[in-house]
């Protein structure tokens, strides 16, 4: 646990290197994720890092927060109330940093293997964190797309990574369709020139590629088509086409 949120910590001050010096019109600018402007953005990391920090400090006060959310009564941005969703830019940011490291020292608190109750069916705390930080590393990656800055490739990726791959199921179920049973070798290098691997090493469906364009394809920040994912075999090239690690509508301009 403590490997992730130092992890997520580092992928925050990648951000903040993109955010920090913004200016309160460029924060009011829509990004590369169609219908966000880069206060959205923030305010979406912000308010789910807020709730995540409830969820692990207060599991009863979370519960009737989050029956309110599904209900309809409140969208999550709304749940940290008005003053928060207009603040500032600058402001935004700072509450944020707030939040984030509160909710950091939360999850180092929490044994990995505890069982978090979520928005969705409960979590285990280690797959919580991880979460948190492939959330962060996809927006992060919208506003300095936004912005033509560049963003780090470090091998905090192989947390996305890992997501994406035992996702895999989950990726057809949340399509209405029925999981196949052919497993699937992942073969992926790492920024740092490592080699990561998932699956049996004689599966005859297979996907090769860079940690990177791997994770844009699993966040559904570029489709498997104009992206250098090498597959083989039809199930392999069909889990790329639809993979998406978390419940929403499976559509290619969604970025959650």
């Amino acid at each position: 646990m403590d490997q992730i949120c130092d992890d997520l910590d580092a992928e925050t001050a990648a951000l903040s290197a993109v955010v920090s010096d913004l200016t309160e019109e460029q924060w009011r600018a829509p990004t590369v994720a169609e219908g966000w402007d880069s206060h959205e953005t923030v305010l979406h990391l912000a308010s789910t890092d807020w709730i995540c920090h409830l969820a692990l400090t207060d599991s009863t006060s979370f519960v009737a927060t989050r029956g309110r959310a599904w209900k309809g009564d409140v969208s999550v941005h709304e749940l940290v109330g008005p003053e928060v969703q207009t603040m500032s830019g600058r402001d935004l940011w700072e509450w944020f940093l707030k939040g984030r490291a509160a909710m950091i020292d939360a999850l180092r608190e929490v044994d990995p293997r505890d069982r978090i109750t979520w928005l969705g069916p409960d979590i285990g705390a280690r797959s919580l964190a991880t979460s948190r930080l492939l959330e962060t590393w996809t927006h992060s990656h919208d506003l300095a797309d936004s912005f033509g800055r560049q963003y780090p490739q470090t091998d905090r990726l192989r947390h996305i990574a890992h997501i994406g791959v035992v996702t895999r199921e989950f990726s057809y179920v949340n399509r209405g369709l029925s999981p196949p049973t052919e497993p699937i070798r992942v073969e992926l290098t790492s920024p740092s020139g490592e080699r990561w691997v998932w699956g049996p090493e004689d599966a005859t469906n297979s996907v090769t590629s860079t940690a990177y364009e791997f994770c844009k394809v699993i966040t559904r920040r570029i489709p498997l088509s104009e992206s250098a994912v090498e597959t083989e075999g039809a199930p392999a090239t069909e889990w790329m086409e639809i993979a998406q690690p978390w419940i929403e509508p499976p559509r290619i301009s969604d970025r959650a």
